[in-house]
């Protein structure tokens, strides 16, 4: 009789079928109530893949405590982690999904109530993207206490997962559409029956006539206000159970007011009804909110994007097999085969092959880079022309493409100043109307009592503070998204305010305008006539003698080396050049002094090389500028930025730099204390931004108003700069400056149109001059150009 194993955690099952849970419509086998209680939970979390692409079995649960029976318990198994939580130091990062998140009111709501669990390092919440970015120290507190936290205040919170995501926005669209389309039925129901009315068609007949098509409105508005008109009250609820004033508040007492005031009358046979204002404007509201809903998933949908680029599966090598398999049951250290044109599983380093890699999806560049023996390459990214065999050393969310969409997140959530008044002034905005409209329905009581009740509806509705809370994370959210295209990530908050200040722009010289690699430009050979040597032979000698040393001098002499030549007697003196000897010959490479005792003035980059004394050649070596970079400073200049270049690099090849490139405040010889000098000058009449490595710069680039580093893939989470560009083109640096003044020019039209549209609407409601439907219109309206005009952004071309 064969054994059955423990389908979670591959344990023999001794207690036959009692412990079973039904996973993919199949009843598997478990060895005890902890394995089924905690496998239930993963089912119930919707973590089904987990059981599909698993490497190992989870871990027997015999010890299960009451409280992992929760469906949210299973998020704090490692093996179901593994696939969305980041660790960085000692800190866990996640990226959760919330649903329920109508305004900016509840991403604050959110944030505050978080903040206060013990171990939480930092909380985001992005009201667009209805996403939120934590970081906790998971000693402290388990990833279900957060959860539990964001449910207990009446929202529901799960782990991001691009998949699971676009199918509970399918459904949720398709519950908000029945909504809609359920208030837009009724809606038109009620209106016939009140345009008769109004008309006056039935003025002649008996009262019972009135009064009958009055229940019928009733009948026909009440799924309106019960079932469509939800998500409001819930907002508002929320809301107020949390001592907050939100948007949702005032729209909740007009809809309800009206339907509650209406079916008084009715019941009792007397005074106005407003059955077909509530159904419209309900209607209208649900309309509004539905297109934000679309343009939120618009202005959300590149960093999904970016995690769809990484293939599904890989061609894993065992010895001289080659096997498909789920890129998610790769782990470090396997051996993956990349044919030409496919995509890379898994951020890795090149252990056999050479080929070109179209790295557009990270940096924005569509020319392929070329890619050697121990390059490294990045999941997401194609490989153009020959296989490659790539060792992986990173996978999930530590890979590449899982730090910039944390990144991208990182400042989406971040929130200009100018926002947190915006948001601040929408609470107290709030506040204040439900105050006015109380005003107005006093005085309108006294002055007119039959429009008493429509006139303040109309303020409630009218002025409902939406395109204010919408004004400022639309257009943020859009604008990273197009810097994230551009290959240019941010790391700080505030940097949409900073760009467009700046005016002027200080660059260091090795790694940023240059690529920080010498290469050999020149070689002149001495004549001799005691030597004749082949400038073949004079490379392969120079490379011999460099072979070993790891000098950036050194590197440029790598590509000669040649088999067969050996070095003997090897000596280096530290800053000025080798000896050895080749074929019991004595040669010396390095500076002019060194080599043969004379010193002259060079404004380049020289190296010597002598045989026996004599010297025979120079090679003249020049760091090679960044593509587009002459164009970026002319693009930099004609948005009136002045430039500086601050090099720690004492020769002449800085000035010779500076004249290539039209720049003529120039600084060479600094130390990182010099450089911070130079900005803190600047500084005085000026808006300084600093470009460095990000590594050795880190004091002139703490210190000026933005930062901005030139990262490869490796050290992105090294870099401490406020922006990183991706990729050797600086011109998208012009290209960053130009969309963040196009984000802040749509920042400040979205609130002056806000606030424009809620002080123009104002005096019209109170002074009964707005139809309850029309204050709906309205509304929805506003809030619908704002986020138009922000979803511009998304077409702005760089």
């Amino acid at each position: 009789m064969s054994q059955i194993s423990c389908y979670h955690c591959s344990e023999q099952v001794l207690t036959a079928s009692q412990f079973t849970t039904r996973i993919q419509n199949i009843d598997q086998p478990m060895c005890c109530p902890g394995c089924q209680a905690v496998s239930q939970a993963i089912i119930d979390a919707g973590l089904t893949n987990y059981y599909k692409f698993r490497t190992e079995p989870g871990n027997k649960q015999t010890a299960l405590v009451p409280e992992a029976l929760n469906s949210v318990s299973a998020y704090d198994l490692p093996e179901v982690q593994q696939d969305f939580i980041h660790q960085r130091d000692d800190l866990n990062e996640i990226s959760l999904s919330i649903d329920g998140i109508t305004c900016a009111a509840c991403a604050w709501l959110i944030e505050h109530k978080v903040k206060k669990l013990s171990g939480i390092a930092s909380i985001q919440v992005n009201s667009t993207t209805q996403r939120a970015l934590i970081s906790w120290h998971a000693e402290q507190l388990k990833l279900s206490g957060i959860l539990n936290t964001i449910s207990a205040i009446g929202y529901h919170a799960a782990p991001f997962q691009i998949d699971e995501q676009e199918t509970k926005s399918k459904i949720d669209s398709r519950k908000f559409l029945l909504r809609l389309g359920l208030a837009g039925f009724a809606t038109m129901q009620v209106m016939m029956f009140a345009l008769a009315l109004y008309a006056g068609y039935f003025t002649e007949l008996d009262t019972e006539f009135r009064d009958y098509f009055r229940w019928v409105s009733m009948l026909f508005a009440a799924p309106v206000v019960f079932y469509s008109a939800q998500p409001f009250y819930f907002s508002a609820i929320r809301s107020i159970l949390m001592g907050r004033l939100n948007m949702d508040v005032s729209v909740s007492i007009a809809i309800c007011g009206a339907y509650i005031a209406s079916c008084i009358e009715t019941v009792n046979g007397t005074g106005e009804v407003y059955f077909e204002s509530v159904s419209m404007f309900t209607f209208f509201l649900l309309l509004g909110r539905y297109f934000e809903q679309n343009a939120r998933q618009k202005a959300s949908v590149s960093s999904s994007n970016l995690h769809k680029l990484v293939p599904l599966t890989a061609f894993l090598k065992n010895d001289n097999s080659i096997e498909e398999v789920p890129a998610k049951r790769l782990v470090i250290g396997n051996v993956i085969l990349i044919k030409p044109g496919d995509v890379i599983a898994a951020d890795g380093v090149i252990i056999e092959g050479g080929s070109s890699v179209n790295e557009a999806m990270l940096t924005g560049e569509q020319m392929p880079v070329a890619k050697s023996v121990d390059s490294q390459v990045f999941a997401g990214t194609i490989n153009i022309e020959q296989p490659i065999t790539v060792r992986v050393t990173a996978l999930g969310q530590d890979q590449l493409v899982a730090e910039i969409i944390r990144l991208q997140e990182i400042a989406s959530n971040s929130k200009p100043k100018i926002a947190l008044y915006a948001d601040r002034f929408s609470n107290y905005f709030t506040a204040a109307i439900l105050l006015i409209a109380t005003a107005t329905y006093l005085f309108w009581s006294f002055y007119s009592p039959e429009d008493a009740f429509w006139v303040t509806l109309s303020v409630l509705v009218a002025t409902c503070p939406c395109a204010l809370a919408l004004a400022t994370p639309t257009a943020v959210t859009c604008g990273t998204a197009i810097l994230t295209k551009l290959g240019i990530i941010t790391r700080r908050s505030g940097v949409f305010e900073k760009l467009p200040k700046l005016n002027h722009i200080v660059f260091d010289k090795t790694g940023t305008l240059t690529l920080g690699s010498l290469s050999i430009t020149n070689i002149e050979r001495v004549p001799s006539t005691t030597e004749s040597v082949t400038e073949k032979q004079l490379l392969a000698y120079a490379a011999a003698l460099e072979s070993s040393s790891l000098h950036p001098i050194a590197h440029a002499f790598q590509a000669y080396l040649t088999p067969g030549i050996t070095v003997s007697n090897k000596q280096s003196f530290v800053g000025c050049g080798l000896q050895g000897e080749i074929d019991g010959k004595r040669l010396k490479i390095g500076s002019q002094s060194f080599v043969n005792n004379t010193n002259y003035d060079e404004s380049d980059v020289i190296v010597w090389l002598s045989i026996e004394g004599i010297v025979l050649a120079k090679f003249t070596l020049s760091d090679e500028i960044r593509p587009n970079t002459t164009a970026a400073i002319q693009s930099l200049k004609q948005l009136g930025c002045n430039i500086s270049i601050a090099s720690g690099d004492n020769s002449g090849e800085v000035e010779n730099l500076a004249k290539r490139l039209g720049i003529d405040d120039f600084h060479k010889g600094l130390s990182p204390d010099d450089k911070l000098t130079l900005v803190s000058k600047l500084q005085k009449n000026a808006q300084v931004a600093m470009f460095g490595d990000g590594i050795n710069d880190a004091p002139v680039l703490a210190g000026a108003n933005l930062s901005v580093a030139m990262g490869s893939g490796a050290a992105i989470s090294k870099n401490s700069a406020d922006i990183i560009l991706l990729g050797d083109d600086l011109s998208r640096f012009a290209d960053a400056v130009t969309v963040a003044k196009s984000t802040a020019r749509i920042i400040k039209q979205n609130l002056f149109w806000a606030l424009g549209y809620n002080l123009f609407i104002i005096p019209l409601a109170v002074s009964g001059h707005v139809a309850p439907y029309i204050a709906a219109i309205g509304m929805s309206a506003s809030s619908l150009i704002v986020v138009s005009n922000s979803l511009r952004l998304l077409k702005v071309r760089v």
